[in-house]
């Protein structure tokens, strides 16, 4: 079958033009901008690219259109698809279709942290020697590409709520009928397509209501957003986790209620135990910091031990853990001076990281370098909560990304640490040279590529330390 994917660079639709290769078939894709890391691993697998969306990318007429949820009606390649009826469907609903069916699915929704837990999740699997077949939103440093088939009926995806496509308002988690499903947390996100929280909670209500009476639901026990949706019904086994204070020896205290509970043994999350119903099951030591991974964490072992990993063989899996790109990745060490690259999308995960970093370096520096580029930080759904979600870092800078809906001189002014606003990519630079010093800890944060921000203050860094 020959599949043309529109929107083939964006890192799900990219995913499933390398599985439908993988099954066979031949696979071309056309997107706005085909570039590098997503069109080089596109090319090395054998995908053919074409630059923009001409109706003369599908002559002659391919078997199936994939139609990412960029595209919308006035693209000349839509208008192309439906006015010659070549057939189409979304990417959730190929996938549903062509790959998952027989499949043990192990679904990973939330918010926050679904990129870092599907590779936790689809890693722990693999040092098991279970082979699962996996679809992550992002680059794990522990595999090759983004998406495989695997070997075994086991998959693990990423899980979005965004929608399918423009025919397909649903949210794509819908389409993949799981059997383990790790509602990691919720809050409102999105804004271009979900009115408020409960919006996003009828969806996840939606999604609930496909997992079998033979399944789990992973969920916190403390969000009370997913607790919610879950009040609303559930035909399925629960487990709940969270984090408890006190010791790791079983004495834990009735302040979390939780089956599941981690004890913190390092306050920055890079040693904790695992405690089932009181009694510790196994003890991580890893490269990760921040509650926030410590839940992720929790919840990967949880769905693990829903298909037969013990606690313990993924306590040492995690301790082999890589990290994801763009999720606190060290890019630089420059004389004491860090460069990290955060996908920052929502003030709650900007809040989280620079938390589990202050643990981590105690009265080292902090500089935040702050992009606020997600459709909803745009709109300025979440202007109230930016200033204060930086609390942990000395400086902030941020930046005004061209198109925001709103002026963000409020954030500076309301900020309870010393935050300046910048306009200008070179000047932002600059200013960040000029704050550091010896063990300074430079956090870059944005969910898109930032003017290519990240080499260029390092290339600065460097200059200046010569």
């Amino acid at each position: 079958m020959h599949i043309h994917i529109l929107g083939v660079c964006g890192t799900f639709m990219g995913s499933l033009a390398q599985l439908a290769k993988d099954l066979g078939h031949r696979v071309t894709g056309s997107d706005a901008n085909v570039y590098p890391p997503m069109s080089t691993q596109l090319e090395q697998a054998g995908i053919e690219l074409m630059q923009g969306f001409d109706p003369a990318h599908l002559q002659p007429a391919p078997d199936l259109v994939v139609i990412g949820n960029a595209m919308s009606r006035g693209n000349p390649a839509v208008e192309y698809v439906l006015a010659q009826g070549i057939p189409y469907t979304s990417g959730p609903q190929w996938l549903h279709d062509y790959v998952l069916p027989g499949k043990w699915v192990l679904a990973v929704a939330g918010t926050h942290g679904k990129t870092t837990t599907s590779s936790l999740l689809a890693w722990i699997l693999e040092y098991a020697n279970m082979a699962p077949g996996y679809l992550i939103g992002g680059v794990t440093n522990n595999f090759p590409t983004s998406a495989r088939l695997g070997e075994t009926p086991f998959f693990v995806v990423e899980a979005d709520e965004y929608d399918s496509a423009f025919f397909d308002k649903r949210s794509k988690f819908v389409h993949y009928n799981a059997r383990t499903l790790i509602l990691n947390n919720l809050e409102f996100d999105h804004a271009d397509i979900f009115e408020n929280l409960g919006a996003i909670q009828k969806q996840v209500h939606h999604l609930i209501r496909t997992v079998p009476n033979n399944g789990l639901i992973v969920s916190p026990s403390a969000d009370a957003a997913i607790n919610e949706v879950i009040a609303q019904g559930c035909w399925t086994p629960q487990q709940q986790f969270g984090l408890t204070s006190g010791t790791a020896s079983g004495a834990t205290g009735n302040e979390n209620p939780s089956e599941w509970q981690a004890q913190l043994n390092a306050a920055d999350g890079s040693a904790f135990s695992v405690l089932h119903q009181g009694e510790v099951v196994a003890d991580v030591h890893w490269n990760q910091t921040g509650l926030h991974n410590v839940n992720n964490a929790l919840a990967a072992m949880i769905a693990a031990r829903h298909v037969g990993v013990t606690p313990e063989i993924s306590a040492q899996a995690l301790a082999q853990f890589a990290g994801v790109k763009r999720r606190m990745e060290c890019l630089a060490d420059i004389h004491s001076v860090k460069v990290y690259d955060d996908f920052a999308h929502h003030p709650t995960a900007i809040k989280t990281t620079l938390a589990g970093l202050r643990a981590k370096v105690g009265s080292e520096k902090i500089i935040a370098v702050i992009e606020p580029r997600s459709n909803t930080m745009r709109m300025g759904v979440h202007k109230n909560s930016l200033a204060h979600a930086c609390t942990d870092a000395d400086d902030v800078l941020w930046y005004q990304p061209a198109g925001a809906d709103w002026d963000m001189d409020e954030v500076v002014n309301h900020s309870p640490v010393p935050a300046k606003l910048l306009r200008d990519l070179d000047e932002l630079i600059h200013c960040v040279i000029s704050l550091s010093e010896a063990d300074t800890h430079i956090v870059v944060m944005s969910n898109g590529g930032f003017g290519g921000v990240h080499q260029k203050l390092i290339d600065q860094l460097r200059k200046h330390a010569l």
